[in-house]
């Protein structure tokens, strides 16, 4: 059995790697399906969590995609730009932001609709492989977050 101080110190045998190049993969694969939409990948994560939740602070778009604010301001801008979103100053707090759906930012979730199923079919494996590799990602990051908390 393989312990954790005999890992080899090569490239492809390091976890870190194997998940950095298959994100990389993924953005890729996404890249010609979301400029259809005129949309960036960070854009269309965006966007998926406005489709789950409409009328959000920035915080809360950050926090939930695990980005910084400042990160997602400039991010934001170019949504309104494009006529996705508006941004709101806060009535009680004008230092918050809330980040709204235009009837187009509503719009443009049917033409995305497409997009789950075309990289589903890219990833080439079977449905239960799939939701069992998401769930060990989506466990992975939590013992991860739990780690860099302590």
């Amino acid at each position: 059995m393989t312990t954790p101080q005999s890992f080899p110190l090569e490239l492809d045998q390091q976890l870190c790697f194997a998940l950095y190049s298959t994100s990389l993969a993924m953005t890729k694969a996404y890249k010609p399906l979301l400029e259809k939409l005129d949309l960036t990948y960070p854009q269309y994560l965006a966007m998926l969590v406005l489709w789950e939740s409409d009328d959000l602070t920035v915080k809360e778009i950050a926090t939930r995609l695990s980005l910084d604010s400042a990160t997602m301001t400039p991010l934001l801008k170019r949504l309104e730009a494009q006529g996705y979103v508006e941004r709101i100053r806060g009535v009680e707090d004008e230092r918050q932001v809330h980040i709204r759906l235009t009837d187009a930012g509503r719009t443009l979730k049917q033409s995305a609709r497409e997009i789950p199923s075309a990289i589903f079919c890219a990833a080439g494996s079977d449905a239960n492989s799939i939701l069992q590799l998401r769930d060990s990602l989506v466990r992975l990051r939590a013992s991860l977050n739990e780690y860099i908390a302590d």
